[in-house]
């Protein structure tokens, strides 16, 4: 019995991002059942890096391997973005490994148009996605119905989903690897702190990524609070964070006057990865450890500690507080649960999941305010709610304190333990039917020649002209129908409107037209063809003129055929050295099926494709130190 193929689309398993993290556990597990043929697809990285081939599992990026194509990209953020999450290269990894499920896993946006693809539900589409405000995404939204397996990091989207009708949406919290995370001994830990001199301190701890979403000015602001109420505390605040983006820390502290003695940092180094807690003083600090000069900056998302110091910084902690504005899940939180901390938390968002009674959670309260722009519902972390939590926590005995952070630990354990979460998945996974890969990828070709029947309702008029000329089957709240509709009410006539569509499709047939070789090629040349393919530019395609009379007296009996884009026809035309120009295909690129390959005779004798290694690999630059020189006639 085949194995199921299984596809999962995220951040890559080696990226330091939630989704990294995340997407490793569920590759990890799902390999280790050993019951799937499992294909990583890997946001951010080109087609083909070698960096992706040596995992134990197949793995492509999400990004083209054409440079020229990537630098046009590049030009415009909004299309390097898409491109990045796939949009380039989705069709093609699904025809290419044909897949039993397809498993999503970032930001809905992502997968913008993915519902519209001929490939969509005819496998096992799953979507595994963060929502972390109100009202929820109209996009989310929008695609709800069209996607059959929907779930959400959080109970907060899925039940927001739900009240909006989507009943099948579901919750499956990202997953953890719970075993890096755990309370150490009390000598191990007491040796830890009295290390960085805080063994007499209450130390109250945050690990974020410095962000306006993360409630820094709240924090301090309830930190004063408390030590204001609390003068014989001792607190200490431990910010693990990068103190040269976001939030300007320095500045807070100051503008709210706590002692910055009382505000700690994590400092990493560079050359000897040690790390140490400490007030902040600057970047660059020298290294006590190693000796390194300005070596040592605080925690940032290109240097970071492993998981094994992030455990012992967590066990430096006696609280953990995590205030934020809205939250997919917010992975500290959880992390700080399994070393048995009481975590407060904004009791919004991913957090009402983290404040829930068994949970062991601790609420901050909070106040609404509006994202500019979106109209967000953001939550106002409350500084009076964040100081007195923090106070019943301080008065709170060593045995409670350590009664809810064994509670604290299991809760982590049983709803985003890899174990629990895997197990889950692998249950929908073993659930879902193979599909029969009965269908095709290819375009198939629009209809510019068709004429509406007459039509009285302009909602059926649109649909009918959509399915009958552009072979797509619309809905009145589809944004192409929302557009047209609008577009006839402001005067627009369907004669206009028609005329366009027929446009669309005759250009769209023209794209994807395919070239058919019996048609292009002369009859009476077999086995005496050369091709030449220079798709672009303009000035590649004059160049290589001058190699034309030299290539034909090296072949003299081959005819010269030369492929570009036809808008460059007219500089080929009448050279005495080509024996026909042809419009060039992408199927042109392949060299084995050009010229042949096992039972495949081919259609050229030889086939010279000099922009792969000009324009889509750049390999022929090499540091201006090549010293080899080709020469055509020799």
């Amino acid at each position: 019995m085949n194995k199921k193929k299984i596809l999962i689309h995220s951040n890559h398993c080696k990226a330091f991002t939630g989704f990294g993290k995340h997407t490793k556990n569920i590759l990890l597990y799902l390999q280790k059942t050993g019951k799937y043929d499992i294909v990583e697809f890997s946001n951010g990285i080109q087609w083909g890096d070698s960096s992706l081939k040596n995992l134990p599992w197949k793995c492509e990026g999400s990004l083209p391997n054409n440079p020229s194509l990537l630098r046009k990209l590049k030009e415009d953020p909004s299309l390097a973005r898409s491109a990045s999450y796939g949009t380039h290269t989705i069709d093609k990894i699904i025809e290419q490994e044909k897949p039993d499920v397809y498993i999503g896993i970032e930001d809905i946006w992502a997968f913008s148009g993915y519902t519209e693809k001929k490939w969509w539900n005819k496998i096992n589409c799953m979507i595994w996605t963060t929502l972390d405000s109100l009202p929820i995404l109209p996009e989310a939204e929008k695609v709800a119905p069209e996607i059959k397996n929907y779930f959400t990091w959080s109970s907060f989207a899925s039940k927001a989903l739900n009240k909006l009708g989507h009943d099948h949406v579901k919750t499956l919290h990202g997953a953890l690897d719970t075993s890096n995370f755990k309370k150490l001994e009390d000598q191990d830990r007491k040796k830890i702190r009295n290390f960085f001199k805080i063994d007499k301190d209450f130390v109250i701890g945050f690990v974020f990524r410095n962000q306006l979403r993360k409630s820094v000015p709240n924090l301090l602001e309830g930190f004063k609070i408390f030590c204001n109420q609390n003068p014989n505390s001792s607190a200490k605040l431990l910010l693990h964070t990068s103190w040269s983006e976001g939030w300007d820390i320095p500045r807070l502290i100051k503008e709210k006057k706590i002692d910055p003695s009382r505000v700690l940092t994590t400092y990493i180094c560079s050359n000897c990865k040690n790390f140490e807690i400490k007030s902040f003083s600057k970047e660059e600090e020298d290294c006590p450890f190693c000796g390194s000069k300005k070596s040592q900056n605080t925690t940032n998302a290109k240097l970071g500690v492993s998981e094994i110091q992030l455990n012992q910084i967590y066990n430096c902690m006696d609280v953990y507080c995590h205030p934020f504005t809205s939250g997919g899940q917010e992975i500290p939180i959880q992390e700080a649960k399994l070393t048995e901390l009481i975590t407060l938390v904004t009791n919004y968002s991913c957090g009402e999941d983290c404040c829930a009674k068994d949970s062991a959670g601790l609420p901050l309260s909070w106040t609404e305010y509006r994202e500019p722009g979106t109209q967000f519902i953001k939550a106002s972390t409350s500084p009076d709610s964040i100081a007195s939590q923090l106070r019943k926590v301080f008065r709170m005995s060593n045995s409670k304190r350590e009664e809810l952070g064994r509670k604290a630990r299991d809760f982590t354990i049983k709803n985003y333990g890899i174990e629990s979460i895997g197990k889950k998945l692998e249950l929908l996974l073993d659930n879902m039917d193979a599909p029969d890969w009965d269908f095709d990828f290819k375009s198939k070709p629009k209809n510019p020649e068709y004429n509406p029947p007459e039509i009285e309702d302009q909602s059926d008029w649109l649909k009918d002209i959509y399915r009958n000329i552009l072979d797509m089957e619309i809905k009145e709240s589809d944004d192409g129908h929302k557009h047209w509709s609008k577009k006839l009410s402001e005067g627009a006539t369907r004669d206009e409107i028609l005329k366009y569509f027929k446009q669309v499709a005759a250009k769209d047939n023209e794209k994807n037209k395919n070239i058919n070789f019996s048609e292009l090629l002369s009859e009476d040349d077999k086995g005496k063809r050369l091709l030449i393919s220079m798709p672009e530019s303009i000035g590649d395609v004059y160049l290589c003129t001058s190699l034309l009379k030299n290539i034909k007296e090296t072949y003299p009996d081959l005819n010269i055929y030369f492929a570009t884009k036809k808008e460059y026809f007219e500089v080929l035309e009448g050279n005495p050295y080509i024996h026909k120009v042809i419009p060039y295909d992408k199927n042109l690129d392949n060299l084995t099926v050009m010229e042949g390959h096992g039972d495949h005779e081919g259609f050229f004798e030889i086939a010279f494709l000099p922009f792969i290694g000009t324009q889509r690999m750049l390999n022929y630059m090499h540091n201006g130190k090549d010293k080899i020189q080709f020469d055509i006639c020799t």
